[in-house]
């Protein structure tokens, strides 16, 4: 009988507890900023500070912090024997939705602290990474065809969940009548929390290494990208005609679902709060926690950086929780995450054709990932 994968991994437990010495860490900092400030009796309006307290104030926040790193210590230690031990596990659904959405919050100081929760970028079919050797590409896709379908997940999510209420549209894609020779899918994963120029190179670097190895050559490469996945592409093609890499010509069509090409306005109203909680001595600690977003949400404030690629048909779908057309609506609230403006690329002036542009009406955002009439449209722009 097949044991039931567990929903947690020793390596997770040591990352979690990793994490809790850090929050205390970070807690004891806030309160000491806070009392700091409080025992200065400034001005309710006024620059506050940072500096740590004190005299006996200070040796007091010291020494909490001093026994919380002990402790901590200790247990990290005690539990990277217990992983050592578990060795490699199985993993669930669930468990990587939770590690995705804990990435993309702050997978920068995962990735910083060396913290084993920390997701490093792969290329992945079903979950499974790829060894990207032409040998071990040829046992795991014995179907492989000269064209690839690469899928780029969004912010705080995984490759799995481009399967949403059974619908996949990579797998469906490959599946689908009429598409000759047909696409096989490959699934980016990687640390959305991670800034956007970062997760381009790594992702340009991965690709050169996939067509090198892909077990028949490689004629066209296709892009689906969904939400912050889509500026994760734009950044990952090299600036001008420099850099000599395989891949980007290989790359013939790419499909935006929702992308904020020109930013995100939820990340800008972080942007105020943080300043408007900086603007008192009493509350300039509470600024820290609003700055604790990701390098990943920082970069969503502006968008990509980057023109669209050069000879590449790209293709852009917005959606809007709006049934009928209205532009305060589809610029306020969009498709509740990305306002339809941005995810057309409309102040940016990205050269996207009118016939390439698509709003789906009365769709909100992680609804473009399985509506029968954003599939459909995909077929048409990829078939």
């Amino acid at each position: 009988m097949r044991r039931k994968p567990l929903p947690l991994h020793a390596a997770d437990l040591q990352g979690i507890g990793r994490l809790a010495i850090d929050a205390t860490l970070g807690v004891t900092r806030l309160v000491e900023t806070m009392h700091h400030n409080i025992s200065r009796a400034p001005l309710p309006l006024g620059k506050g500070t940072q500096a740590p307290a004190r005299g006996i104030t200070g040796l007091v926040y010291r020494s909490i912090r001093g026994v919380t790193r002990a402790v901590g210590g200790g247990a990290d230690f005690a539990l990277a024997q217990l992983a050592a031990v578990a060795g490699r596990q199985e993993s669930t659904p669930v468990r990587e939705a939770m590690i995705a959405a804990l990435n993309g919050v702050m997978g920068d100081h995962l990735a910083a602290t060396g913290n084993p929760l920390a997701i490093a970028m792969r290329l992945r079919r079903e979950g499974k990474p790829l060894d990207l050797h032409r040998e071990a590409l040829a046992r795991a896709i014995p179907e492989a065809s000269e064209r690839i379908l690469l899928l780029v997940h969004g912010l705080c999510r995984n490759d799995l969940q481009w399967r949403r209420n059974g619908h996949d549209h990579g797998a469906a894609l490959a599946a689908a009548p009429g598409i000759a020779p047909p696409f096989t899918p490959v699934y980016a994963h990687y640390n959305t929390g991670l800034h956007v120029a970062a997760n381009g190179r790594e992702l340009a670097a991965l690709l050169e290494r996939l067509v090198a190895a892909w077990p028949v050559p490689v004629e066209e490469i296709a892009i689906l990208a969904h939400s912050m996945g889509g500026l994760v592409v734009r950044s990952a093609f090299p600036r001008g005609t420099g850099a000599r890499r395989a891949w980007p010509r290989l790359v013939k069509r790419i499909v935006f679902l929702g992308t904020p090409h020109d930013g995100a306005p939820l990340e800008r109203g972080g942007r105020w709060i943080d300043a408007a909680l900086d603007a008192s001595p009493y509350t300039t600690a509470f600024a820290r926690l609003g700055r604790l977003r990701s390098a990943g949400i920082n970069d969503l404030r502006h968008g990509a950086d980057r023109p669209l690629p050069d000879g590449v048909r790209c293709f852009a779908v917005a959606a809007s929780l709006a049934k009928r057309g209205g532009r305060i609506a589809d610029a306020v609230v969009g498709d509740g995450l990305v306002p339809v403006p941005s995810a057309l690329g409309e102040g940016s002036s990205l050269a996207f054709p009118a016939r390439n542009r698509w709003v789906a009406r009365g769709l909100g955002h992680l609804d473009l990932l399985d509506h029968p009439a954003v599939h459909a449209k995909l077929r048409r722009w990829l078939g």
